[in-house]
């Protein structure tokens, strides 16, 4: 995906936001006909019977009719690939949707001279039922578009990104083996030393942030001042995520160019992040503690980052056994809870070894990879970095 930042005038925005309602009515339509199915009834209808639905639903109320077509099949497009992509187990069964959540909408059948450019940094897509759209033309717009998206984020900023194929980063081709170790602390930790981080709000941001959500608790609900506290944090909160996802994209393509091969923990991250409150019959513990370390690993970017590397460099990722890692000599291959000294300090109780203990982690993880050695596991510990490089020969043969 391609995505530029859309410029809508007040009556384009109203427009756009008929059109998500249309698309969020739609899709709310499909998910709560399929709420309906149970173990011996009829199966829910399908997309081609949903068309057929919709034509009459269109002919039954004037208010739909008003929409695109497009927009609302689209909808139940999408619905029916989330059910697919449900039944093969790749993501989650498709839920409601909510208004300012998430909202936006799929045109098709695009045409080259719906694209245009204006001027040097100003382009426009004809968007049907709303016109020509102007969005900030921040790099050239890919040939051969046949689709696009329009969003809008929890900011209320609207973008507009074209369905495209990217070519994958180009591998170096030097035979190198990079290994990287993600952390709450150090963002992410390469094998080569680097310590890298991904970047935040600044302290002062922070400290306004701060401000905002004690003006937010005590402002009263439905007034005036709640509603334009609210919309500050949420200004700030996305400022964040731009910084994050820059950051992902820049660290994901420069590791893509400089390593042929990119080693990474095979962490669940989802798994990971997931809320340790309980039930009320059987209460979480230390539920603070573990609310803090999800903001945490999900400020970091974990997930993003690989995957991000999985699309620039296919088939270059490999993910490893993450167990003790972080305790293993890189040196000596000896394995001790003890060395890890620290977060930032690692001294190998039988060696001496010291190393940054991320960086540590990092080579043992590059050391994993096929070609490098075998993976850090329990027993006595990984062999020492001996005949590395005739492996590497090796694996570049």
């Amino acid at each position: 995906m391609s995505r530029y930042r859309l410029s809508p005038t007040p009556a384009q925005e109203a427009a756009l936001a008929e059109h998500c309602a249309h698309a969020r009515f739609v899709w709310n339509l499909a998910v709560e006909q399929n709420a309906h199915w149970k173990p011996g009834r009829k199966s829910a209808p399908g997309f081609a019977e949903q068309c057929r639905q919709l034509t009459e639903a269109r002919a039954a109320f004037d208010w739909l009719r008003a929409g695109s077509i497009v927009v609302q099949q689209q909808a139940l497009k999408d619905f029916a690939q989330a059910m697919a992509n449900f039944f093969g187990k790749t993501h989650r069964r498709p839920t409601w949707r909510k208004r300012g959540q998430g909202e936006g909408f799929r045109i098709v059948a695009v045409k080259p001279d719906h694209v245009r450019r204006l001027s040097r940094h100003v382009g426009e897509v004809k968007i049907p039922k709303v016109g020509w759209v102007r969005f900030r033309w921040s790099r050239a717009v890919p040939d051969g578009v046949k689709s696009y998206r329009i969003t809008r984020d929890s900011a209320g900023r609207r973008h507009v990104a074209f369905a495209v194929v990217p070519e994958p980063v180009p591998a170096p081709g030097t035979g190198e083996i990079g290994g990287v170790d993600r952390g709450v602390t150090v963002s992410a930790a390469v094998s080569t030393g680097e310590l890298l981080n991904a970047p935040g709000l600044r302290d002062t941001e922070t400290k306004r942030l701060l401000r905002l959500q004690r003006k937010l608790a005590r402002a009263k609900r439905g007034s005036n001042r709640r509603a334009k506290a609210k919309a500050a944090i949420v200004r700030l909160k996305a400022r964040e995520t731009d910084r994050r996802k820059d950051w992902v994209e820049k660290t994901s393509t420069d590791l893509a160019r400089r390593f042929d091969v990119i080693a990474v923990e095979d962490l669940k991250v989802r798994n990971m992040t997931r809320s340790a409150r309980g039930t009320i019959d059987a209460p979480g513990v230390n539920v603070r503690q573990k609310a803090g370390l999800n903001r945490g690993i999900l400020a970091n970017g974990w997930g993003r980052l690989v995957a991000r590397l999985e699309h620039k460099a296919p088939g270059r990722i490999v993910k490893v056994n993450p167990a003790y890692t972080s305790q293993t000599c890189n040196a000596c291959g000896h394995r001790a809870a003890e060395s890890r000294e620290s977060q930032s300090r690692f001294r190998c109780v039988a060696c001496g070894h010291r190393a940054n203990a991320d960086v540590n982690a990092a080579c043992n993880i590059r050391d994993t990879a096929p070609g490098r050695g075998v993976a850090a596991r329990g027993g006595s510990g990984l062999p020492g970095p001996v005949n590395r490089e005739p492996q590497l020969e090796l694996l570049i043969a």
